[in-house]
Protein backbone atom coordinates (compact mmCIF):
# COMPACT_ATOMS: atom_id res chain seq x y z
CA UNK A 1 0.00 0.00 0.00
CA UNK A 2 1.15 3.28 -0.54
CA UNK A 3 -0.02 6.57 0.51
CA UNK A 4 1.08 10.15 -1.15
CA UNK A 5 0.04 13.13 0.21
CA UNK A 6 -0.72 16.11 -2.36
CA UNK A 7 -0.13 20.05 -0.78
CA UNK A 8 0.19 23.21 -2.76
CA UNK A 9 2.82 25.94 -2.29
CA UNK A 10 -0.74 27.91 -1.41
CA UNK A 11 -4.52 27.98 -2.01
CA UNK A 12 -5.12 27.64 -6.00
CA UNK A 13 -2.20 26.25 -6.65
CA UNK A 14 -3.72 23.46 -8.63
CA UNK A 15 -4.08 20.25 -5.95
CA UNK A 16 -7.31 19.12 -7.02
CA UNK A 17 -6.45 19.29 -10.44
CA UNK A 18 -2.79 17.76 -10.38
CA UNK A 19 -4.19 14.72 -7.38
CA UNK A 20 -7.68 13.86 -10.69
CA UNK A 21 -4.69 13.44 -12.86
CA UNK A 22 -2.39 11.69 -10.86
CA UNK A 23 -5.50 9.57 -10.20
CA UNK A 24 -6.69 8.77 -14.01
CA UNK A 25 -3.01 7.97 -14.70
CA UNK A 26 -2.37 5.56 -12.35
CA UNK A 27 -6.09 3.95 -12.89
CA UNK A 28 -5.38 4.04 -16.84
CA UNK A 29 -2.26 1.68 -15.35
CA UNK A 30 -4.62 -0.51 -13.88
CA UNK A 31 -3.57 0.51 -10.62
CA UNK A 32 -6.55 0.33 -8.12
CA UNK A 33 -6.01 3.50 -6.71
CA UNK A 34 -8.26 5.75 -4.77
CA UNK A 35 -8.25 9.90 -3.32
CA UNK A 36 -9.28 11.64 -0.02
CA UNK A 37 -9.91 14.65 0.90
CA UNK A 38 -8.43 15.73 4.23
CA UNK A 39 -10.88 18.34 4.70
CA UNK A 40 -13.17 20.27 2.66
CA UNK A 41 -14.38 24.21 2.94
CA UNK A 42 -17.14 26.20 1.68
CA UNK A 43 -19.09 22.89 0.55
CA UNK A 44 -22.05 21.17 1.35
CA UNK A 45 -22.60 17.32 0.69
CA UNK A 46 -20.09 15.16 -0.56
CA UNK A 47 -16.58 16.92 -1.22
CA UNK A 48 -16.59 19.21 -4.07
CA UNK A 49 -12.96 18.37 -4.92
CA UNK A 50 -13.68 14.46 -4.43
CA UNK A 51 -16.37 14.91 -7.41
CA UNK A 52 -13.65 17.42 -9.66
CA UNK A 53 -11.46 14.01 -9.11
CA UNK A 54 -13.59 11.29 -10.56
CA UNK A 55 -14.83 13.64 -13.43
CA UNK A 56 -11.12 14.40 -13.94
CA UNK A 57 -10.48 10.14 -13.81
CA UNK A 58 -14.09 9.60 -16.50
CA UNK A 59 -15.30 7.79 -12.96
CA UNK A 60 -18.71 7.56 -11.14
CA UNK A 61 -18.72 8.93 -7.65
CA UNK A 62 -17.62 5.83 -5.78
CA UNK A 63 -19.65 4.60 -2.57
CA UNK A 64 -16.58 5.67 -0.08
CA UNK A 65 -17.64 9.23 -1.62
CA UNK A 66 -20.97 8.65 -1.08
CA UNK A 67 -20.84 7.70 2.76
CA UNK A 68 -18.38 10.47 3.47
CA UNK A 69 -15.28 8.03 3.76
CA UNK A 70 -13.04 9.95 1.53
CA UNK A 71 -14.22 13.24 2.91
CA UNK A 72 -15.24 13.12 6.27
CA UNK A 73 -14.72 16.56 7.43
CA UNK A 74 -17.01 18.81 5.50
CA UNK A 75 -17.82 22.51 6.32
CA UNK A 76 -19.89 25.29 4.72
CA UNK A 77 -17.88 28.10 5.00
CA UNK A 78 -14.58 28.73 2.52
CA UNK A 79 -11.54 29.32 4.90
CA UNK A 80 -8.96 27.29 7.01
CA UNK A 81 -10.63 24.29 8.54
CA UNK A 82 -10.06 25.32 12.16
CA UNK A 83 -12.01 28.22 11.38
CA UNK A 84 -15.11 26.46 8.92
CA UNK A 85 -15.29 24.10 11.85
CA UNK A 86 -16.04 26.58 14.31
CA UNK A 87 -18.56 28.50 12.37
CA UNK A 88 -20.16 25.19 11.56
CA UNK A 89 -20.71 24.50 15.61
CA UNK A 90 -17.47 21.44 14.98
CA UNK A 91 -14.43 20.55 15.99
CA UNK A 92 -12.34 18.44 13.92
CA UNK A 93 -10.51 14.95 15.48
CA UNK A 94 -8.04 13.22 13.62
CA UNK A 95 -8.85 9.77 14.50
CA UNK A 96 -11.80 10.52 12.38
CA UNK A 97 -9.39 11.26 9.59
CA UNK A 98 -6.97 8.84 10.35
CA UNK A 99 -9.51 6.12 10.54
CA UNK A 100 -10.97 7.04 6.67
CA UNK A 101 -7.29 6.68 5.60
CA UNK A 102 -6.87 3.38 7.21
CA UNK A 103 -10.08 2.53 5.95
CA UNK A 104 -9.08 3.03 2.23
CA UNK A 105 -5.72 2.11 2.86
CA UNK A 106 -7.26 -1.40 3.41
CA UNK A 107 -8.79 -1.45 0.23
CA UNK A 108 -6.56 0.49 -2.35
CA UNK A 109 -3.68 -0.44 -3.91
CA UNK A 110 -2.44 3.76 -3.91
CA UNK A 111 -4.43 6.44 -1.94
CA UNK A 112 -4.12 10.10 -2.94
CA UNK A 113 -4.38 12.70 -0.05
CA UNK A 114 -5.40 15.76 -0.95
CA UNK A 115 -4.40 18.68 1.29
CA UNK A 116 -6.09 22.01 2.24
CA UNK A 117 -4.21 25.14 1.27
CA UNK A 118 -0.93 24.97 2.13
CA UNK A 119 1.72 23.31 4.52
CA UNK A 120 0.69 25.10 7.29
CA UNK A 121 -2.51 25.67 7.60
CA UNK A 122 -3.95 25.39 11.10
CA UNK A 123 -6.37 21.97 11.78
CA UNK A 124 -6.91 23.43 14.86
CA UNK A 125 -6.05 26.49 16.50
CA UNK A 126 -2.93 24.61 18.25
CA UNK A 127 -2.46 21.52 15.72
CA UNK A 128 -1.39 22.29 12.09
CA UNK A 129 -1.18 20.41 8.62
CA UNK A 130 2.58 20.91 9.06
CA UNK A 131 2.14 18.54 12.56
CA UNK A 132 0.18 16.23 10.60
CA UNK A 133 2.54 15.23 8.15
CA UNK A 134 5.50 15.16 10.67
CA UNK A 135 3.78 12.72 12.58
CA UNK A 136 2.47 10.45 9.34
CA UNK A 137 5.45 11.02 6.75
CA UNK A 138 3.36 10.51 3.76
CA UNK A 139 5.27 11.15 0.78
CA UNK A 140 4.38 14.95 -0.43
CA UNK A 141 4.13 15.71 -3.89
CA UNK A 142 4.32 19.17 -3.80
CA UNK A 143 2.00 21.18 -6.34
CA UNK A 144 3.83 25.01 -7.34
CA UNK A 145 2.59 27.01 -10.48
CA UNK A 146 4.52 30.14 -12.51
CA UNK A 147 2.15 32.60 -10.90
CA UNK A 148 3.83 35.57 -9.68
CA UNK A 149 5.27 35.08 -5.85
CA UNK A 150 5.37 30.71 -6.53
CA UNK A 151 9.33 31.21 -6.11
CA UNK A 152 8.92 32.25 -2.47
CA UNK A 153 6.26 31.07 -1.63
CA UNK A 154 7.68 27.22 -3.01
CA UNK A 155 11.56 27.85 -1.24
CA UNK A 156 9.59 28.46 1.84
CA UNK A 157 7.77 25.23 1.96
CA UNK A 158 10.69 23.51 0.93
CA UNK A 159 12.92 25.24 4.01
CA UNK A 160 10.40 24.49 6.41
CA UNK A 161 9.67 20.51 4.92
CA UNK A 162 13.39 19.96 4.98
CA UNK A 163 13.10 21.30 8.86
CA UNK A 164 10.66 19.15 9.73
CA UNK A 165 12.61 15.88 8.28
CA UNK A 166 9.56 15.47 6.10
CA UNK A 167 9.64 13.23 2.50
CA UNK A 168 8.92 14.93 -1.23
CA UNK A 169 8.50 12.25 -3.85
CA UNK A 170 8.01 14.69 -6.19
CA UNK A 171 7.50 18.44 -7.04
CA UNK A 172 4.74 19.00 -10.21
CA UNK A 173 4.72 22.57 -11.45
CA UNK A 174 1.41 23.99 -13.24
CA UNK A 175 1.96 25.97 -16.41
CA UNK A 176 -1.01 27.88 -15.44
CA UNK A 177 -1.29 30.35 -15.22
CA UNK A 178 1.88 30.92 -18.03
CA UNK A 179 1.84 34.72 -18.53
CA UNK A 180 5.87 34.48 -19.00
CA UNK A 181 7.58 31.61 -21.04
CA UNK A 182 11.28 33.36 -18.87
CA UNK A 183 9.64 33.19 -15.60
CA UNK A 184 8.59 29.32 -16.29
CA UNK A 185 11.75 28.38 -17.64
CA UNK A 186 13.66 30.16 -14.49
CA UNK A 187 11.18 29.19 -11.66
CA UNK A 188 12.11 25.54 -13.04
CA UNK A 189 15.92 26.18 -12.61
CA UNK A 190 15.16 27.73 -9.47
CA UNK A 191 13.25 25.15 -8.12
CA UNK A 192 15.85 22.31 -9.20
CA UNK A 193 18.43 23.55 -7.00
CA UNK A 194 16.61 24.28 -4.06
CA UNK A 195 15.24 20.95 -4.08
CA UNK A 196 19.36 19.74 -4.60
CA UNK A 197 20.04 22.40 -1.44
CA UNK A 198 17.92 20.96 0.71
CA UNK A 199 18.74 17.86 -0.04
CA UNK A 200 16.05 16.46 -1.93
CA UNK A 201 16.63 13.82 -5.03
CA UNK A 202 13.17 14.03 -6.71
CA UNK A 203 11.44 14.47 -10.04
CA UNK A 204 9.97 17.93 -11.20
CA UNK A 205 6.78 16.52 -13.76
CA UNK A 206 5.21 19.76 -15.65
CA UNK A 207 1.40 20.36 -16.12
CA UNK A 208 0.77 22.24 -19.35
CA UNK A 209 -1.79 24.84 -19.58
CA UNK A 210 -5.29 23.73 -20.41
CA UNK A 211 -8.71 24.83 -20.73
CA UNK A 212 -11.61 24.09 -18.56
CA UNK A 213 -12.71 20.76 -19.32
CA UNK A 214 -9.96 19.30 -20.82
CA UNK A 215 -7.79 16.76 -19.15
CA UNK A 216 -4.13 16.55 -20.83
CA UNK A 217 -2.18 13.85 -20.25
CA UNK A 218 0.58 14.18 -18.21
CA UNK A 219 3.30 11.59 -18.04
CA UNK A 220 3.79 10.69 -14.02
CA UNK A 221 6.24 7.39 -14.36
CA UNK A 222 8.89 9.39 -12.55
CA UNK A 223 6.76 10.05 -9.37
CA UNK A 224 5.27 6.38 -9.23
CA UNK A 225 7.85 4.85 -11.08
CA UNK A 226 5.18 2.92 -13.61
Amino acid sequence: MSTYFITGIDTNAGKTFATGLMAKYLLDKKVNVMTQKFAQTGCVGVSEDILAHRDIMGVPPYNVDKDGTTCPYVFTYPASPHLAAKIDGQEIDMNVINASTKKLQDQFETLLIEGVGGIHVPITLEYSLLDYLEETKHPLILITSSKLGSINHTLMTLELAAKRKLPIQGLIYNHYPNNSDVILKDSIEVFRTYLNKYGYNCPIVEIPEFKIGESPYVDFSPLFQI
